[in-house]
């Protein structure tokens, strides 16, 4: 004859119960902590990509920041010559390996005369044949204006337009750049900076640092530059007269004629090099290595290109690079994965139609 099971003793109810309350208070505190709900002043992904919102509008289903920007598809043939230094499968020695990128200018708006800034961006994912993924954006300045996050986001507050004027101020500029002595060297090359009128004769750089691990474990604190293989006869081209987007066209033209070329250069890192600091530039004497060729052979507009749905997240690595101490990198990572959210949960509005026009100043939403 079976006993009957025994009742649980009161106490026995409590504890279970206390647990289970217990558990869901952590959770929603870990949540609460995590979205910034708790700390309403504390930095979070959700801030910053709010401020850039609030900085020139909302435009659905497009990034946050370079959201004008057009697809490349191509592939990356190794020299062999970053082998030594990584075990990523795309560095040995005669891979070739299939890459969809992304030409960008920054900021919110997908509708900004291509002239309106000066900086130009280069997004890559390689596609290894192991399955791993190496995805990169670089931006043809040599240096980043700003070595945090906080400072990047009083960088993006100190921009932000002035109702009155719909331009930002000024002093609030001058006081920003004055608090922040590391944009010096920003500042500088922007004196002199031009926005080009193609992609294709800029050279771009990693600007944060990262780390090759080679075979026995080693680790070499590198960088990266995209260097052009595309010169002009007569000098860098200027952008046609009234002509607000120039630069896709520029691009389909140039590759009516043949794949355009990029030779990946990595420099190594000598000790006490900065590896924390991407407003800071390594000294021109470091080793350099040729590591391969990029050869972008076709390209598509971003609505329905291959580029549209990638999240370009510059921690998305192989094995064999590994990210350094950059405080900027989990930075953008994060407000990445929360602009790739809020975009692809809208509804996808195709460039130039009425009704991404009429909406593209709509509500800004925590």
């Amino acid at each position: 004859m079976n006993n009957p099971p025994s009742a649980m003793a009161p106490a026995d109810h409590f504890v279970a119960w206390a647990f289970i309350v217990g558990l869901v208070v952590v959770v929603a505190f870990a949540f609460g902590y995590v979205g910034g709900w708790l700390a309403p002043d504390r930095l979070t992904s959700g801030r910053i990509v709010n401020q850039f919102q609030k900085n020139a509008g909302v435009f659905p289903g497009y990034r946050r920041n370079h959201a004008k920007g057009v697809c490349i598809s191509g592939y990356f043939q190794s020299s062999g010559g970053a082998a030594p230094y990584s075990v990523a499968e795309v560095f040995a020695s005669g891979q070739r390996t299939p890459v969809v990128g992304r030409f960008a200018i920054p900021g919110s708006n997908p509708y900004a005369p291509d002239s309106s800034v000066p900086i130009r961006s280069m997004a890559l994912r390689f596609a290894q044949a192991n399955g791993q993924q190496w995805r990169t954006g670089m931006n043809d300045t040599p240096v980043f204006a700003v070595s945090t996050p906080q400072a990047f986001f009083a960088q993006l507050q100190a921009g932000q337009p002035d109702p009155a004027t719909g331009k930002p101020d000024p002093k609030k500029l001058a006081a920003f750049f004055a608090s922040h002595p590391e944009t010096a060297a920003f500042r500088a090359w922007a004196k002199t900076a031009h926005p080009s009128a193609s992609f294709v004769d800029q050279n771009y750089y990693s600007l944060n640092a990262f780390e090759f691990v080679d075979a026995a474990g080693k680790r070499h604190p590198v960088r990266w530059e995209m260097m052009s293989e595309t010169t002009d006869a007569d000098g860098t081209p200027t952008a046609p007269a009234g002509s607000k987007n120039y630069l896709s066209p520029d691009l389909e033209q140039r590759l009516a004629q043949g794949p355009l070329r990029w030779k990946l250069m990595v420099t190594l890192a000598n000790p006490g090099d900065p590896t924390n600091d991407a407003t800071k530039a390594w000294p021109a004497d470091r080793t350099t290595i040729d590591a391969g060729e990029l050869v972008v052979d076709s390209t598509e507009p971003q609505a329905s290109g291959p580029c549209r749905d990638i999240n370009y997240d510059p921690t998305v690595l192989p094995d064999g690079i590994e990210i350094s101490d950059d405080p900027l990198l989990p930075a953008r990572s994060a407000a990445y994965a929360t602009s790739y959210l809020r975009r692809t949960s809208e509804e996808a509005h195709l460039p130039g139609s009425a009704e991404a026009s009429v909406k593209s100043k709509s509500e800004i939403k925590s």
